[in-house]
């Protein structure tokens, strides 16, 4: 079972996201910050990550993974509001591996993950 990390200060789209992407067979864990993803992500490294824009340190938390043994291979997601042009430059730059609009439901998250879940 593939692990996957939700990382957002919002305890309602962690729990959501979590029920969604448990259905799709991934093993889910939770953040509510940059410095405990970070904490996470230095025990185990998740495959899949989604990372809210809006959080303090999610640039850093971002490259901090990137600079991780084994942290080039995890596929982050960084999640935004709006496609502001801007802030999904700084998440590229940062080592996003690619952008998730949110908020994002059931059939977002089933097109974006649900064949990779059943890939592996």
């Amino acid at each position: 079972m593939q692990r996957f990390m939700i990382t957002d200060s919002s305890d309602i789209v962690r729990k959501v996201g979590k029920r969604i992407l448990s259905e799709l067979d991934f093993l889910v864990s939770e953040a509510s910050n940059a410095e405990e993803a970070l904490q996470r992500c230095q025990a185990e490294l998740p495959e899949y990550l989604i990372v809210d824009s809006g959080m303090e340190g999610a640039l850093e938390l971002i490259a901090a993974i990137r600079a991780l043994d084994g942290g080039k291979e995890v596929k982050i997601y960084y999640c935004v509001i709006e496609a502001d042009l801007k802030k999904l430059m700084a998440g590229k730059r940062a080592g996003a591996t690619d952008f998730l609009l949110k908020p994002f439901d059931r059939k977002i998250l089933t097109a974006v993950f649900g064949n990779r879940a059943i890939a592996a």
